[in-house]
């Protein structure tokens, strides 16, 4: 009996004390949601910072340049990297000849350019040359007047129509000398022994 006293004789909360509760419960409420973002999204890192700046504000590239050089017809030289000659068979790689001793050094493997000799597309002597072997400059030996030779560029090609063949002693260098138009000039050994040199003059071959 004396329980039942105590419940029964326990206090009710007071109408305030449950307006207060109530008041708190709505202000949770109404501000959660934002609370939890400021709590919960992370901060922008300095690398965000600085791609929002970038894409907000114009970027100042300065003044763009032009080179006039480029607005000409006329093509950059460039050093050959590769001789063909369809109607022999021949298809070289070209290496840059060094001057060793005062003479242009001649590589095993490949055809070799004359260093301080014009490029293809410029005024001057375009000296090409190597050995006389089957899978060098061996076949050139039966070319004829009248046949094309190509040479690559990094760019581009140049075609090059033969003008003259002819022997010549190894001493006989003004076949090679530098011209004032552009001008192809091939030579290999030949002749009994290999003493004699084969000149094969060609002229540019323009479209």
């Amino acid at each position: 009996m004396s329980a039942r006293r105590r419940v029964s004789g326990a206090k009710k909360p007071s109408r305030s004390l449950i307006g207060l509760w109530l008041f708190a419960l709505g202000f949770l409420l109404v501000t959660f949601p934002t609370v939890y973002k400021i709590v919960f999204t992370p901060k922008p890192t300095a690398s965000t910072q600085i791609t929002k700046t970038t894409i907000n504000q114009p970027i100042d590239t300065g003044p763009f340049r032009i080179d006039e050089k480029l607005l000409g017809t006329s093509v950059p030289t460039q050093p050959p990297l590769r001789i063909v000659v369809p109607t022999r068979k021949v298809d070289l790689s070209i290496v840059e000849a060094r001057v060793v001793n005062g003479y242009w050094e001649l590589s095993e493997t490949t055809a070799s350019h004359g260093v301080g000799s014009a490029n293809p597309g410029q005024n001057g002597t375009i000296v090409v040359f190597a050995h006389a072997r089957n899978e060098l400059f061996g076949p050139l030996r039966e070319i004829k007047k009248d046949e094309v030779v190509y040479i690559l560029t990094k760019d581009r090609w140049f075609r090059y129509r033969v003008e003259e063949t002819k022997l010549v002693d190894p001493k006989e260098v003004e076949h090679i000398k530098p011209a004032d138009t552009e001008q192809l000039t091939l030579f290999t050994c030949s002749g009994f022994l290999d003493t004699k040199r084969l000149i094969v003059h060609a002229k540019p071959l323009r479209p």
